[in-house]
């Protein structure tokens, strides 16, 4: 059995919905685990709120970094810590390949140029780390390339790190079989299927080769001062939490 109209008018307060449901053997168990969700959503949100206010207020200079394998829920965490944000000190980075001008260029430069200015804070949707993990597996970039950012890209943080740059970096785990129900969920929903492309596809087939540059990645730059913070994202919600 479902709400009536005649019941969810009669529903002014939590406590009202669960008398009701519960007179009339009405499951509200997603309902109220939904509420949950958005009530601390809601506290984590405003606290968000404060610390941008400290970071304008003291000039800091904040950069966090999602990553992690396709359809693991960046984009989604990101919206949830940008909606209430000031957009004044707070932006979102989300570069596309790289220009033939670009490929030229000292790799960082182009990152370099988004980093904050004092009193803002930038969140990467993909960071310079596309060259640990997405480049070497899909051969976008050669060996001699990828070894050079290893041994650079820990000296780069250190360096924003000496200069008062804050680094924050997420990786975001989710597993091969909840990958693949995210894809075929993206194929299905016309609004999602933008997002879906011949490179997921092979984020599957490659799994185990993901995997492993993924750990080269955490035992190579995984440091005190620019930690990587693994998040577990099959649960969304759980996640973006």
């Amino acid at each position: 059995m479902e709400f009536t109209p005649e019941h969810l008018t009669a529903i002014k307060s939590r406590k009202d919905a669960i008398r009701i449901a519960n007179q009339n053997n009405i499951s509200i168990a997603k309902t109220l685990s939904k509420l949950k969700y958005e009530a601390e959503l809601r506290k984590l949100q405003s606290e968000l709120v404060t610390l941008q206010q400290w970071i304008a207020k003291t000039k800091r200079r904040v950069v966090v970094i999602f990553e992690g394998r396709d359809a693991s829920g960046k984009g989604g965490a990101i919206k949830r810590f940008k909606e209430h944000l000031n957009p004044r000190s707070s932006r979102v980075v989300a570069l596309t390949k790289p220009t033939a001008v670009e490929q030229g260029q000292w790799y960082f430069r182009r990152y370099i140029k988004m980093l904050p200015n004092p009193g803002e804070i930038v969140f990467f949707d993909r960071s310079w780390y596309n060259r640990a993990v997405v480049e070497p597996v899909m051969e976008f970039c050669t060996k001699d390339q990828y070894d050079q950012f290893m041994t650079q890209v820990p000296e780069f943080e250190h360096l924003l790190h000496e200069d008062n740059l804050k680094i924050i970096k997420f990786w975001f785990s989710i597993s091969k079989e909840e990958q693949q129900k995210r894809f075929e969920s993206r194929l299905d929903n016309p609004l999602k299927r933008w997002k879906f492309s011949p490179v997921d596809v092979q984020g599957q087939k490659l799994w185990d080769k993901y995997t492993h540059y993924k750990s080269q990645m955490f035992s190579k730059t995984h440091a005190n001062f620019s930690p990587w913070i693994i998040v577990k994202t099959n649960s969304k919600k759980q996640a973006r939490l």
